[in-house]
């Protein structure tokens, strides 16, 4: 929180008492204490009487993004979702060619797993990176250099002479690729207030799985054709280039603090004998090595180890990404092997994928609990647990999906659309816990958001990078019994999972009874709508007494 300061064109600083909440949403005529954004001094760190700490001008300030006009939002948008797109795509569109290279590069089919694996590690390297990096540095900068990176090092998979080679610009192509994703969740954040939060995060999300999706249909035509597996990077790369080009051009920056400060810096570039005192908070943070290492690559560990309820979140999330990448593996045992179906072919059962997420990001939209009504009497900051609905649907469809895959699959003689329709309940699942969640925490840890991504994805991503690594051994040759001689079978590996599944089904539940009371002891939570609730209750205590002596 921080006071409003304003500046005119007399050169004379006009200060205004007014707080305004951090986000910029809620407006309180009182001047409680100042929110001081370092991880590790979360508590208030002054009385509220800094004049000199500048802010927006007013609410409706248009410098501040989440003013800015509903139409320019969602351009941004757009280019979050043709970006989101290109860079999941580029993760699970070489699952189909896995073969092809291991004969290409006369390397084992475990080696040729890592095409996949070794890019989904680079998803645990770089939010490390690039989310808290853009809490520190902005959003531009770090989309700008992720981007340009991801679509060079195309250039070294496509050429790769070796199976070293391609190993190595895969990971780097993870980790470059990891900058996005980690940081368009704090744009939202940055340009939507609670009312638009809802429908964006659900867009974006769900095009994280469509490029997932459809990845294997895109890699699986163009290896099949006369083009062969290089053209899939070849075609990426195309693709990235595009996208890197419309991120240099209309991409702005949004992270308020960082704003702030540039416009504390022209304020006293305008006139520094009268503005010398003016500052933003971004500027006084440590920026020593200490200090910077502090704020970015130990924000997302402390997160985990200091926040319950990130934990359990990540762990269900992993749950999901890992049974997502696990099907890559899963399908040509289930497809291929067991009823013949051709490569391509195989990589058309996941558009029941894609499908199933579009289906669940609409269910999120309808389920989604802040209504105008509801934001409105919480002052635009309802509690983060009106999320959570999309999650106790999800969590359901998730089990169902699982056991409906795993039992109709493995037996060749059901028809193959039978284990095919599990792909809508299975995607619907994953779309709606990853969307409820991800709104969940954006809600939240609002300025720490794309930290608290950075955590969840660095976790889920470790998940879904062993997946694709032991789900062919489990169901061929893992062992239920020492003296089994078979592996566990499709049905008997769907159940572990399922199981799993079962036990964190709860999660979003209990979130939603005790989520508060958890987020009420937390270092890097603002709870703003618990500060609102025992306003909204003293104001219901004077409505009631204000009746009785009516």
């Amino acid at each position: 929180m921080v006071f409003s300061t304003s500046f005119d064109s007399s050169s004379t600083v006009q200060r205004n008492t007014t707080l305004i909440i951090a986000t910029g949403e809620h407006t309180l005529g009182s001047s409680p204490p100042v929110w001081d954004s370092d991880v590790n001094n979360p508590t208030p760190t002054s009385t509220g009487t800094d004049l000199d700490l500048i802010t927006w001008a007013s609410p409706s300030d248009p410098a501040n993004p989440k003013n800015w006009s509903n139409s320019y939002k969602w351009i941004l948008m757009s280019l979050c979702v043709i970006m989101t797109v290109n860079i999941t795509l580029a993760s699970s569109a070489l699952t189909p060619a896995s073969v092809q290279i291991a004969v290409d590069f006369n390397v084992s089919n475990e080696i040729s797993y890592l095409v996949t694996s070794l890019f989904l590690c680079g998803y645990i390297l770089g939010p490390i990176l690039w989310g808290p990096g853009s809490e520190l540095l902005g959003r531009r900068l770090i989309l700008v250099i992720t981007m340009i990176a991801f679509t060079l090092l195309h250039l070294g998979q496509s050429l790769a002479p070796n199976i070293q080679t391609l190993l190595v610009t895969r990971f780097l192509s993870g980790v470059f690729g990891a900058g996005p994703l980690s940081t368009w969740g704090g744009v939202i954040v940055d340009i939507w207030p609670t009312a638009g939060r809802g429908p964006s995060t659900a867009l974006f999300t769900a095009s994280v799985f469509w490029g997932t999706a459809i990845g294997p249909l895109f890699g699986s035509f163009i290896t099949e054709s006369r083009l062969g597996w290089r053209w899939v990077f070849w075609a990426i790369m195309i693709y990235a280039a595009l996208c890197t080009i419309l991120t240099v051009l209309i991409f702005p920056e949004t992270y308020e603090p960082l704003l702030l400060q540039q416009k504390a810096q022209g304020l006293r570039r305008m006139d520094p004998a009268a503005t010398k005192k003016i500052y933003a908070e971004h500027e006084r943070h440590d920026w020593s090595i200490k200090g910077i290492l502090r704020r970015t690559l130990y924000r997302p560990f402390s997160l985990l180890a200091m926040e319950p309820i990130l934990v359990l979140i990540t762990i269900f999330l992993s749950l999901e990404y890992g049974v997502l990448y696990g099907l890559f593996e899963a399908f040509p045992v289930i497809f291929e092997e067991k009823r013949g179906l051709s490569v391509s072919n195989d990589s058309l059962i996941f558009i029941g994928i894609g499908i199933g997420t579009s289906i669940g990001a609409l269910l999120n939209v309808y389920l989604d609990g802040n209504t105008p009504d509801i934001i409105m009497k919480w002052q635009n900051s309802p509690p983060p647990e009106n999320r959570l609905y999309g999650a106790m649907v999800g969590g359901p469809l998730l089990v169902v999906g699982i056991f409906w895959l795993g039992w109709t699959g493995e037996y060749s003689v059901v028809p193959w659309y039978i284990p095919a329709l599990s792909t809508l309940s299975l995607g619907a699942s994953i779309s709606l816990v990853f969307i409820s969640f991800t709104a969940y925490i954006l809600d939240t840890y609002l300025i720490f958001s794309a930290s608290a991504i950075s955590a969840t994805v660095m976790i889920r991503s470790c998940v879904g990078a062993a997946f694709p690594l032991f789900t062919t051994q489990m169901i061929n040759k893992a062992r239920i019994i020492y003296c089994c001689k078979l592996g566990m079978g499709v049905n008997w590996v769907a159940t572990l999972l399922g199981i799993v599944g079962l036990v964190l089904m709860p999660s979003p539940f209990l979130f939603y009874k005790y989520g508060a009371r958890i987020r009420s002891h937390s270092k890097f939570a603002p709870c703003v709508d618990l500060r609102i609730a025992k306003e909204l209750a003293v104001n219901e205590e004077l409505n009631e007494k204000d009746d009785i002596e009516v």
